[in-house]
């Protein structure tokens, strides 16, 4: 959507700020990098480098957390050293760096993946440094917290809704979809020919069930209760879609950049996706006409519940206290409203600030949408904690069960449920 078309909704924040504690988030893919400048204790010893490990490597992400960075630097007094690392490699080579004492100063991490570092000791709370976070909602904060302290802080977060072909809708003289019962009766009129009318991804991974958190959610369903009928139903929802031939049989593979590939191509006529993808989009369908609208809910009036995504911003315990304080100042500056509006603008993702994101929905209508399921978002691990990654296999895997295995979604998810204990 371009940024002159206007928005189907418009902001509402509907969550407390809080005034203490950081920011976490969401965020939710990996994104492959290649090494970067530095290196594993390149600014040892080094009081005026701080050295910086993240997994950023596409142009929009790198330049602009980079220029960032150099200016936070620049006001503090310190150089910054970047180290990019392969999204799939950071864990591990986090955990590697602990055990051999040469942590980064900053340290970046895919939201989900906080809880087990927090509880690995390698990371320091932040109220140690006097962070501010006022602004900031507490569902974002939780993202970033572990038993009961925050670790992480994050400028921008995102989440994922429901983009639409305006040409396509308009021809079938259909609405875009608010209940779910709107979204399988106009996926059905929607699908013609080798069109579909919805894509998703339901692929084996934590993409497909990140996917599938804004159905389960919305519809009552929890991770800490798999075997409920609000999960079953969820499911059930997808395979309806599939059986009815209203989404294609391939979302089993689909990751989210391949349902995209399919909305960008005409193939789908509305398809799940998230602001990442909002760059490709228009640079590979320049003429395709879409908006966007939140994701459609079980009853007309319910609250649609979408997963936050994004990158934490976290401060290592390495030891050396004065660089831990340096670092803490270069962090506070670096999620400033002012570098959250700036850095969301470059990577269309939403600023975790209320009233920045508020500001950023006026600035980029085309976003606005994001803003507002952004604002009653959830965190992955925030009731699981490290113990998150394990449900979302059994999600997952029970959805792959009812769509690939025809299986009846009470009894594959009743099965999940069980395997967790």
């Amino acid at each position: 959507m371009s940024p002159q078309k206007r928005p189907t909704s418009t902001f509402r924040p509907t969550r407390r700020a809080v005034s203490t504690g950081a920011v976490a988030v969401p965020g939710l893919l990996a994104m492959a990098a290649c090494g970067g400048s530095g290196g594993e204790g390149s600014s040892a010893g080094d009081d005026s480098t701080l050295r910086v490990v993240d997994y950023y490597n596409t142009p929009a992400d790198d330049e602009v957390i980079q220029e960032t960075l150099e200016a936070v630097g620049a006001e503090v007094g310190v150089t910054i050293d970047r180290e990019k690392v392969p999204g799939e490699q950071l864990i591990q080579k986090v955990l590697q760096m602990s055990s051999s004492k040469t942590l980064p100063d900053l340290l970046m991490l895919d939201n989900p993946d906080l809880q087990e570092i927090a509880s690995s000791g390698a990371l320091a709370p932040l109220e140690d440094f006097g962070i501010d976070t006022s602004g900031f909602t507490e569902d974002i904060l939780e993202a970033g917290t572990f038993e009961g302290k925050v670790y992480g802080l994050a400028p921008t977060v995102n989440t994922i809704a429901l983009f639409y072909n305006r040409a396509l809708l308009a021809d079938a003289g259909a609405e875009p979809p608010v209940t779910w019962d709107d979204l399988k009766e106009t996926a059905a009129e929607l699908t013609s020919g080798d069109v579909y009318g919805i894509a998703f991804s339901a692929i084996a991974t934590y993409e497909g069930t990140w996917q599938f958190l804004p159905f389960m959610w919305t519809n009552g369903g929890d991770e800490t209760d798999l075997g409920s009928p609000e999960v079953a139903g969820a499911s059930r929802l997808w395979a309806d879609l599939v059986t009815a031939g209203s989404a294609s049989k391939s979302v089993i593979n689909w990751g989210q950049g391949d349902a995209m590939d399919q909305f960008k191509a005409g193939k789908a006529a509305m398809v799940v996706n998230g602001p990442w993808n909002i760059v490709g989009l228009q640079t590979d369908a320049p003429d395709l006409d879409w908006d966007v609208v939140i994701i459609p809910v079980p009853n007309e009036g319910s609250e649609s519940v979408a997963p936050l995504g994004g990158e934490v911003w976290t401060i290592p315990q390495t030891g050396d206290a004065e660089k831990q304080k340096k670092a803490a100042e270069v962090l506070q500056r670096f999620v400033s409203a002012e570098n959250q509006l700036t850095m969301g603008s470059a990577r269309n993702t939403i600023p975790a600030d209320i009233e920045a994101a508020e500001t950023f929905a006026h600035e980029h209508p085309e976003l606005a949408t994001f803003v507002e399921q952004v604002s009653t978002a959830r965190s992955r691990t925030g009731k699981l904690g490290p113990d998150w990654p394990t449900t979302a296999k059994a999600i997952y895997t029970a959805n792959q069960q009812v769509l690939v295995d025809g299986a009846d979604p009470a009894e594959a998810f009743s099965d999940a449920a069980a395997s967790l204990g």
